[in-house]
């Protein structure tokens, strides 16, 4: 017998009504029912409650906390003297438990009942909340004309949901027009119009109104600011996350929602370093994650390699005890996937209690990308096996396995079992998986054919794998068309004019290479330079080509000369073909020797201990040179060496890599 039900049985029906009505109050979780109906039975008893108005209002609101609502409704419905608070705290737990069409339902109900029911304040502000919840525009107008006639629009919650119903029914300068009139606006009115704004998809509108916000340095911007300017922030300008990082900085307090916000605007915009840093910053001072804190920090570890805080983070999860949880699980199988760590991928899969589509999709992909196409179709099987039905994305990952792998045939049956079986219609993303999966098995013209029979206009991707597929099997003419199609649709993109002049290379042709060179310097394009993540100790250094700005460089450059000399004893010669013609046979040499993911290994090398993995993650194609180097020194150093460039992972063990040199 729980406390309540003993306090219970020493209470008479003909006293304790306090005791009874303090009860009621604590009853706040659905295990609480039983207890609140034997309550509600005993102050039912009472014939003559003092405070019966009190004691109805606090049924309803504990029974909509203990998610018995048809109960909470029978209250109100059953109650002699019902007012406009009744409905008000019902119309409250309906909107919270997101039933909009009925907590409408209500607020009609309420003005036929007379003046005693008649909305208030406090109703409307919840009435426009279901209104814009349910897309009920119409609705929404003509409360907020009674509002206008009742004077009640100067109200500050009441002209914050106003704003907040225009602006998600699709109505964005309706909003705008209640927030310009408002003759006082606190931050919560700023708020609402960034919200608006940014819901509304008018993200440049929502940053100006941030930004207007801060002007005023009165009020100041709060955890509700950020949690508004997020949904405005993906695929930000570079100066506007500058901006809300200083103004975040600035804030007196900062909670968890504002760190939160913070973080997720790094990682959607793929500053990951920054992601990282950030939330070191944030244990640093003190403030406790929560999961999705760690769900949103846990990809940018994966996506710069930051293994020993991902596994940190793990080790927090298991403290705090927050598995089973689907989105922290399958935020870690990623994190320990793009980490280079497959096997510890698999062990967080295997140990899930339940697993989504994104879950079987999530390892699908670990294998694929490292050219495991045999585990990854197996996985695909046994997920089809458990009952759950692969959608478009997880299809992307099958196809890409097979690309990877080299499994033309299978590639292609997949790819018509996804649409005539499963009615999926496939997407760019489908078939550029397809034009891989025909370049790269040097099947150039069967894959430009089916460039040329899509039913939907190829965009950039998919030509841009053809070109790759022409680079990697030197075929200049396809690769020319190829070429000519992509600068029509993406004249600025870097990548596929080096592309294009390393056909040119290899071919030996180097008057055409110098031509595209010089339409690059024409257009002002530069190639962008490639840079290698690595981690130590929890900080995430940064290597560029050539770089000398670490300060270990001495080190560094000392330790690959030592390397490079070891292998160039076992046949190691630089592949100069394709590099800086214009430059002497050992320049060409000394370009190759100083590639970020060269330096990023060596710094690994003389900062850790034998046997330690190195695992370092590229921003482009990792080069054949640095891939043969590679290799190579994983065998003298006897480390494995994880690469992961733009495209896939390459594991080396011993000299061989998990690629078989088919990428």
């Amino acid at each position: 017998m729980n406390p309540s039900q003993s306090l219970l049985l020493r209470l008479s029906p003909a006293g304790g009504q306090h005791a009874l009505l303090r009860l009621v109050d604590s009853c706040r979780a659905a295990a609480h029912l039983p207890t609140l109906r034997a309550a509600h039975a005993r102050l039912f008893l009472l014939q003559h409650l003092p405070s019966a108005a009190v004691a109805r209002v606090k049924l309803i609101q504990a029974y909509a906390a203990c998610s018995a609502l048809p109960a909470a409704r029978a209250v109100l419905t059953s109650s002699p003297d019902r007012t406009t608070v009744y409905f008000n705290v019902l119309l409250r737990a309906l909107t919270a438990a997101s039933l909009h069409r009925e907590a409408l339902v209500l607020f009609a109900s309420m003005r036929p009942r007379g003046p005693s029911c008649s909305p208030d304040h406090y109703t409307y502000p919840l009435a426009l909340k279901s209104c814009a919840a349910s897309g009920s525009l119409r609705l929404g107008v003509q409360i907020h004309a009674s509002i206008a006639r009742l004077g009640l629009d100067a109200n500050l919650f009441v002209a914050h949901s106003a704003i907040s119903m225009y602006a998600r029914c699709g109505c964005p300068d309706d909003a705008y027009q209640v927030f310009d009139e408002m003759q006082h606006r606190d931050v919560v009115s700023w708020n609402a119009m960034i919200s608006g704004f940014a819901h509304a998809g008018l993200f440049e509108r929502a940053v100006l109104i941030f930004r207007q916000l801060v002007g005023l340095h009165c009020p100041q911007p709060d955890a509700g600011t950020m949690a508004s300017i997020l949904p405005a922030m993906g695929n930000a300008k570079a100066e506007d996350i500058t901006f809300v990082r200083e103004v975040f900085d600035k804030m007196r307090f900062r909670g968890l929602i504002s760190w939160n916000a913070m973080l997720s605007i790094y990682a959607i915009n793929g500053l990951h370093v920054k992601a990282v840093e950030l939330f070191m910053r944030m244990e640093k001072d003190g403030v406790e994650p929560d999961g999705m804190t760690l769900a949103t920090v846990l990809p940018s570890c994966g996506q710069v390699s930051a293994f020993s805080l991902g596994k940190r983070i793990h080790e927090i999860i298991k403290r705090k005890r927050m598995c089973p949880n689907m989105l922290l699980e399958n935020a870690l199988m990623d994190m320990y996937a793009n980490c280079g760590c497959l096997k510890d991928a698999r062990e967080v899969f295997d140990a899930m209690g339940s697993r989504d589509v994104i879950s079987w999709t999530s390892i699908i992909s670990a294998y694929g990308v490292r050219g495991h196409g045999t585990e990854a179709i197996n996985l695909f099987e046994n997920m089809l096996g458990q009952g759950l039905e692969p959608d478009s994305i997880a299809f992307v990952a099958l196809l890409a396995a097979c690309s990877h792998a080299g499994l033309l045939d299978v590639g292609k049956r997949y790819f018509d079992c996804m649409t005539s079986r499963y009615q999926i219609t496939p997407k760019p993303e489908h078939y550029t998986c397809m034009v891989d999966l025909l370049g790269r098995a040097g099947c150039i013209s069967e894959a430009y054919d089916f460039i040329l029979a899509m039913p939907i206009k190829p965009n950039e991707r998919v030509w841009g794998a053809l070109l790759g597929a022409c680079r990697i099997h030197s075929n200049m003419d396809i690769g020319l068309l190829a070429a000519d199609s992509l600068f029509r649709l993406v004249p600025d993109q870097t990548g596929y004019y080096v592309l294009l002049s390393n056909i040119y290379a290899r071919a030996g042709r180097w008057a055409e290479v110098t031509s595209v060179r010089c339409v690059m310097a024409s257009k002002g394009i530069k190639k962008l330079p490639g840079a290698s993540n690595v981690e130590i100790r929890d900080q995430v250094h940064t290597f560029h080509v050539g770089d000398r700005s670490h300060p270990q460089s001495e080190m560094i450059y000392k330790k690959l000369d030592e390397l490079l000399g070891r292998i160039r004893g076992m046949g190691y010669n630089p592949g100069v073909e394709g590099t800086l013609h214009d430059v002497e046979e050992e320049e060409k040499e000394g370009h190759l020797s100083v590639h970020s993911e060269k330096l990023a290994i060596a710094f690994v090398l003389i900062n850790t201990s034998p046997g330690t993995p190195i695992r370092v993650t590229m921003n482009l194609r990792t080069c054949s040179d640095c891939h043969h180097a590679a290799k190579l020194i994983s065998t003298i150093t006897d480390r494995e060496i994880i690469l992961k460039d733009i495209n896939r992972f390459h594991h080396m063990v011993q000299g061989v890599c998990s690629c078989r040199d088919y990428w």
